[in-house]
């Protein structure tokens, strides 16, 4: 399988868990039916959604490799596989490479904060890896550092399959900095669903969601509209949907998301791992009753 462009609606899969701590391999099933039913273009496993940092070396590839089953190539899974150690890194790509993962999902290595130098290095070291696609995750806020738009070049002229980025710097900027190095051989994708419109209207591709993962159909209507040029559909879209997008951020990621999981019915539980823990009652009550209130206006729409 040779690297391809993946655009549009993504879905960054929360990783549900039963309530001893395990994992629920039965609810993440339901979820990704639930994805693929909406429309998602792809799936993103074990990333900053899934929890990946809490989750056993085991418990990762099995949720890469319950998800790649579960979806029997319906849509192309991308496989988080990032890590600050570079030899992890590069054993979690051959993992999910051997799955059948149509691509990988690496993010900036946290804690050690290398040099552009040493990025450079760190995602040769993937690349060589694997011959499928890689998708760049630039996320400074967790991060403390930025793959800098020449480090990003330089690994996309030397393995063409290096091709992606998720852009989570929240600048628009950086969209027409990338896009203006790079064009249409770099597919942008948003990596905040707040940032999904101004970032396609700047010249992104899509966006890797964590909203999706409880209102799959209207991230790929409003990505839809977007990239089909109806600024009209996508601002209305935007604006019913943006209190969503923001209050699911108003605790750490993806705790407010799966509290309305919980209410969708999608999820047992929605247990996280420490060091992340249950939402604040009056911020529970705020995140319930913005989902509630949105799920009303879309059934009235409907």
């Amino acid at each position: 399988m040779s690297a391809k462009k993946y655009t549009g609606s993504m879905t960054a899969l929360a990783t549900p868990f039963l309530g001893d701590g395990s994992l629920a391999e039965s609810d993440l099933k339901k979820l990704v039916e639930h994805q693929i039913q909406g429309g998602i273009d792809a799936l993103v496993p074990v990333g900053t959604t899934g929890e990946c940092p809490t989750l056993s070396h085991d418990e990762h590839q099995r949720v890469v490799e319950l998800t790649i089953q579960t979806a029997a190539g319906r849509v192309p899974v991308i496989a988080g596989a990032g890590s600050n150690s570079t030899r992890e890194a590069v054993s979690l790509t051959k993992y999910a490479h051997q799955a059948g993962a149509a691509g990988m999902l690496h993010v900036a290595p946290y804690y050690n904060k290398p040099s552009q130098e040493g990025l450079f290095r760190h995602f040769s070291a993937i690349a060589e890896a694997t011959d499928r696609t890689i998708v760049l995750y630039s996320i400074p806020g967790r991060c403390g550092i930025q793959i800098d738009v020449s480090t990003v070049e330089r690994l996309l002229a030397k393995y063409p399959h290096v091709n992606h980025i998720k852009e989570a710097g929240g600048s628009v900027d950086r969209v027409n900095e990338l896009k203006k190095a790079m064009g249409d051989d770099l597919v942008v994708l948003s990596g905040d669903d707040g940032l999904t419109l101004p970032f396609i209207c700047a010249g992104a591709e899509g966006v890797i969601s964590v909203a999706s993962n409880v209102i799959p159909e209207q991230v790929v209507a409003l990505v839809k509209a977007s990239l089909d040029g109806d600024l009209k559909t996508a601002s209305a879209l935007h604006q019913l949907l943006y209190p969503i997008f923001t209050n699911l951020f108003i605790e750490p990621n993806p705790v407010p998301v799966k509290a309305c999981m919980v209410k969708a019915g999608l999820f047992e539980t929605g247990r996280v791992r420490l060091p992340l823990c249950e939402l604040r009652p009056e911020n529970k009550t705020l995140v319930l009753s913005i989902f509630e209130e949105l799920q009303a206006a879309l059934a009235t729409q409907a």
